[in-house]
């Protein structure tokens, strides 16, 4: 079955860092490109980081360029999200997609970032 499992969230003070991570199974992970969307509390889902298929281009939201880094271990059907420097305005429940042309969009669950002042 297919799955993408996030992990790494937590609360940590301003200025900390965290690591998150995306695990994926069941399908070609290295043919997706992986994305980390957010969600925060009373506002819309939008998107964080972008890691191209297999890998190498990188996008990133304007609010977190410079702080956050993207990267992915297509060995270990794996995405990461690098975040450094974190703000309050950062907290967020994380959620890990994957894209493909012509197939269905996957998601996983979320893991919850809190950052304190």
């Amino acid at each position: 079955q297919v799955q993408l499992v996030e992990s790494g969230g937590g609360l940590v003070q301003a200025g900390g860092s965290l690591r998150l991570s995306c695990a994926g199974s069941g399908f070609t992970f290295s043919s997706y490109a992986m994305s980390w969307y957010r969600q925060a509390p009373g506002k819309e889902r939008e998107l964080v980081a972008t890691v191209g298929s297999p890998g190498g281009s990188t996008n990133y939201a304007d609010s977190v360029k410079g702080r956050f880094t993207i990267s992915r271990d297509n060995a270990k059907n794996t995405v990461y999200l690098q975040m450094n420097s974190l703000k309050p305005e950062d907290t967020a429940v994380y959620y890990c997609n994957a894209y493909r042309p012509m197939y269905r969009s996957r998601w996983g669950q979320g893991t919850l970032v809190t950052v304190s002042e």
